[in-house]
């Protein structure tokens, strides 16, 4: 009769290096700054609107705005926290920035004020910065660990 134990998936000595390794890269300033810059570039779409002064004559531009930035802001304020699960919400934060780039065309067509495009060009392009680095972040994670098994696995 075998007294083997079944190892569950949340005590693999993989695993466990690689949530080790995810909360070292969070404890870097640069990931901080990522994550803080990311919250702020949210919030100021959100607010835009009415901060820039295109709120009554551009209505669904600015609720997409306002939608888009809090949504931007939830994806990137839980990335220091839950880091090691990121990747995929890294990703999406980038595909919002290029939507914000593209919102003025795509929502108002032919109407063009030069501080929605702006307003909207700028921050989205922080934005897709922004997520690209935290992408980046996760990218240099794994193949963190990529190289460690390699070197590992041939003797060194």
């Amino acid at each position: 009769m075998s007294t083997q134990l079944p190892m569950s998936m949340e005590t693999h000595p993989d695993i466990l290096e690689l949530r080790d390794r995810a909360e070292r890269v969070v404890a870097t300033p640069r990931a901080q700054a990522v994550e803080a810059l990311a919250i702020i570039a949210g919030l100021f779409l959100a607010a835009s609107p009415w901060v820039v002064g295109y709120n009554t004559a551009f209505s669904t531009l600015a609720i997409t705005n306002l939608i888009v930035g809090l949504a931007y802001t939830v994806l990137m304020a839980g990335f220091g926290s839950a880091y090691e699960r990121t990747h995929a919400r890294a990703w999406a934060a980038s595909l919002l920035g290029i939507w914000t780039v593209v919102a003025p065309w795509a929502i108002n067509g032919g109407a063009h004020v030069r501080r929605t495009i702006l307003t909207n060009t700028i921050t989205g392009g922080v934005m897709l910065c922004l997520g690209m680095a935290a992408v980046a972040m996760t990218v240099t994670l794994g193949s963190g660990m990529a190289r460690r098994r390699g070197s590992a696995s041939s003797g060194g």
